[in-house]
């Protein structure tokens, strides 16, 4: 056989460029399209806790924008931990992400041992919201009207009440734990798995408190099914202007926030994280998430990134010195 001569070698070698050109644009056509397909939101807890309050109206706005279905996955169990390790081992494709909360920046000083690093295993991409604890209670168990009364209860009867948490780690725990270590009170935990059974157990009178993200409990409070005490935070919150804030409360140190955030999966192109980015800002900027938010105790957010990112870490140096004062330990 005769070997090619140099043009038909330069002639076969062009072609094969074009061709391997011609295979990557579909590729990088889709990536630009992202997304061309439904997308995944992990969410860490059962559903009809505080972060679905937010996850649900915001997926069904990105479905809307985009034209292609956001898909909550409830993925719940030991404090959100487990469904942040599925979502770390998710494929880094653009199709999958995962809403985490404060609970996640709690988790490295109350588990000995993680299955996945928030800080290297995901890419921080923005905050969902941020809203305020709130001290709630089932008022036909316990017979206050102010955080003063709930103390005076609490002195009197030291460990005989007893607050639900979402959970061993979770903001609801450790606010309780911050509590307790700056009211010099004692009151037992009671941990689920989630804020939503734990709610539904503070309705039914099986426990006593909560302190609950706002979010989540919102529309209990305003249908008269538990009484808020105070907002742990300097101000009144937003939607909320007949619950006092720990200042007025008289516990001005009492100041926590349950927070959401969004990360992706550590290795999902840059292009995608900033797609999603893009449509967080365009989501926010209306005004059917503007009044949810609001109704729900919280301000629009506005952290993306890196900045985001640095936010977490200094959550994650916050809440371990809380967990050493403390002593917190899983129940």
């Amino acid at each position: 056989m005769n070997k090619p001569s140099a043009v038909r070698r330069r002639l076969l070698g062009t072609g094969a460029a074009l061709l391997a050109t011609v295979a990557a644009a579909p590729a990088a056509f889709a990536e630009s399209a992202w997304p061309s397909r439904p997308v995944t939101i992990v969410v860490p807890f059962p559903a009809g806790g505080g972060t679905d309050a937010f996850a649900r109206p915001l997926t069904a706005v990105l479905t809307r924008q985009t034209g292609k279905q956001f898909i909550i996955d409830n993925k719940g169990g030991a404090g959100g931990t487990v469904g942040a390790t599925m979502a770390s081992k998710a494929a880094p494709d653009g199709y999958t992400f995962f809403m985490g909360a404060v609970h996640h920046a709690i988790a490295p000083a109350m588990y000995p041992k993680l299955d996945y690093r928030l800080e290297e295993d995901f890419i921080p991409v923005g905050l969902v919201s941020s809203v305020p604890q709130v001290i709630v209670i089932n008022p036909s168990k316990v017979p206050v009207t102010d955080v003063k009364g709930l103390l005076e209860l609490m002195r009197r009867n030291p460990g005989k009440l007893n607050y639900g948490s979402a959970g061993n780690g979770t903001s609801h725990h450790l606010a309780g734990e911050l509590f307790k270590l700056q009211t010099q009170t004692f009151i037992t935990h009671i941990p689920y798995r989630g804020a939503g059974p734990a709610l539904q157990d503070l309705m039914a009178g099986q426990v006593d408190v909560m302190f609950d993200g706002l979010g989540s409990s919102a529309s209990h409070i305003r249908g008269g099914r538990i009484k808020a005490l105070a907002v742990a935070s300097a101000k009144r919150a937003p939607g909320f202007p007949d619950i006092p804030s720990a200042v007025e409360a008289g516990i001005p140190q009492y100041q926590v926030a349950t927070w959401y955030g969004l990360w992706a999966p550590k290795g999902t192109p840059k292009e995608v994280i900033a797609a999603m980015q893009a449509e967080l800002r365009k989501a926010f900027a209306t005004e059917e998430l503007k009044t949810l938010w609001t109704g729900l105790g919280t301000e629009m957010p506005n952290l993306y990134g890196d900045a985001f990112g640095k936010f977490v870490h200094g959550e994650v140096l916050r809440w371990a010195e809380v967990v050493k004062r403390s002593g917190a330990k899983l129940d």
